[in-house]
């Protein structure tokens, strides 16, 4: 029978080493909202200028303007709303606290009937609501993820912030390289590349799923080519009446 490759050592010293190590909040989602929402936008930009039939002074114009305002609304509303998480997190937080000073039978019997749901019965039952209750901030992160359903491990708004934006504004560019370096074929080598950087950043997330790469991509790629397509016909419809 093959052996798996496993993700890490499964040693005694590996298993204390990892588990003692501070866990570190994930940016992969504000990178990944970030990375699509940029090349979405501003390949819709382009799209829909060419389909409109107007020069390529208004593809940059319009689409330099749509990689820094929209990528810094996109950074702002990112980090408001990170930020309103993680105070929600320190308000919730605190309520516990006071909860076990006010009324620490009642959270005591909390703590019971989650254990319990989790097969706990008996005196190993009770063992275990006596060892957690002893540790104040053990209890209240046990509370925190299980009682509220929050993560351990509330992520920076700043740096969620920062992640949504460098990743909207390094994919975003991509769609206007090609009017950039003036080329005769400009429109057709946005498409290629956007239509790269999608398959790309979809192949990228399957690391963190359980979707084949080539899957994940051709799924990206054809979200992206939707939108792309909207922009487009959009233009040419408008050009019709405006």
């Amino acid at each position: 029978m093959p052996m798996t490759t496993l993700e890490h050592d499964h040693s005694i010293d590996a298993i204390r080493e990892r588990l003692a190590a501070p866990l570190k909040p994930s940016y992969l989602k504000d990178w990944i909202y970030g990375g699509i929402d940029g090349t979405v936008t501003t390949f819709a930009v382009v799209a829909g200028v060419i389909g409109a039939e107007l020069g390529t002074k208004v593809i940059l114009i319009l689409g330099l303007a749509n990689l820094l305002a929209d990528g810094f609304s996109m950074a702002a509303s990112n980090y408001t709303g990170s930020r309103a998480e993680q105070d929600d997190y320190e308000r919730i937080k605190e309520i516990e606290r006071s909860h076990i000073r006010d009324v620490p039978e009642g959270e005591r019997e909390e703590l019971r009937q989650i254990l319990a749901g989790k097969g706990l019965q008996g005196d190993t039952l009770e063992e275990a609501v006596e060892i957690i209750s002893s540790d104040q901030d053990c209890w209240i992160d046990i509370m925190l993820v299980e009682e509220y359903g929050l993560s351990k491990i509330p992520g920076s708004p700043f740096k969620a912030a920062l992640s949504t934006f460098a990743s909207f504004f390094l994919c975003g560019a991509i769609p206007l390289l090609s009017f950039l370096l003036g080329l005769s074929n400009a429109f057709e080598v946005s498409i290629v590349l956007t239509g790269i950087v999608f398959f790309a950043i979809g192949s990228l997330k399957s690391s963190w799923s359980l979707k084949a790469w080539w899957y994940s991509g051709l799924e990206t790629l054809l979200i992206g080519s939707i939108a792309a397509s909207v922009a487009y016909f959009a233009g040419v419809f408008l050009k019709q009446y405006v």
